[in-house]
């Protein structure tokens, strides 16, 4: 798994300018915010307020597309051998981070996108507004508010006590 951040990190950061790499990074699925906001602020020493803009900014822009995307593919692609057994496992492990989006609704959806841990975010969030049939605009919304609450955690945690915390994100 090392190797993969390590090779993720080379790419972005060697390829693209800083607050272009913070927004790139941003708009992966399973790193999201978690890595462009330490990346930014850690990595770039770019301004706090920047990288709070660029990172939630990145992390929105795949977010109608997913909606869109994901609402006619869920059922499709488990179809297609190669990618079939990789998506039903990940629409497992959604289906089972969804039980809060089903309990409390939107809120549910917004505290699954603003918890900024492993499978929860912005793409899992999609992919469980996709996979419950929610409103467009209520999943957008939900998702949006999730996503500037997770930004904010993440950014804090990269700020305060020098990083520590979101360190281990940025190979050495």
């Amino acid at each position: 798994m090392e190797w993969i951040r390590t090779e993720l990190f080379e790419a972005v950061t060697g390829t693209f300018s800083p607050p272009v790499a913070v927004t790139v990074s941003a708009m992966l699925p399973v790193f999201e915010l978690r890595l462009a906001v330490p990346l930014g602020i850690l990595q770039f020493r770019l301004p706090v307020w920047e990288v709070y803009t660029l990172a939630v900014v990145g992390n929105l822009v795949p977010v109608l597309p997913l909606l869109f995307f994901l609402s006619f593919f869920f059922h499709g692609v488990q179809q297609v051998p190669v990618f079939g057994r990789l998506f039903r496992w990940w629409f497992e492990r959604v289906e089972r981070k969804s039980q809060r989006v089903r309990r409390w609704g939107f809120w549910g959806l917004v505290l699954m996108v603003a918890i900024p841990l492993p499978m929860t975010g912005a793409w899992t969030g999609c992919a469980a507004a996709a996979l419950l049939e929610v409103p467009l605009r209520r999943a957008v919304a939900a998702i949006t508010l999730g996503v500037l609450c997770a930004g904010a955690a993440v950014t804090l945690l990269s700020v305060g006590a020098g990083g520590i915390v979101t360190r281990w994100f940025l190979p050495n």
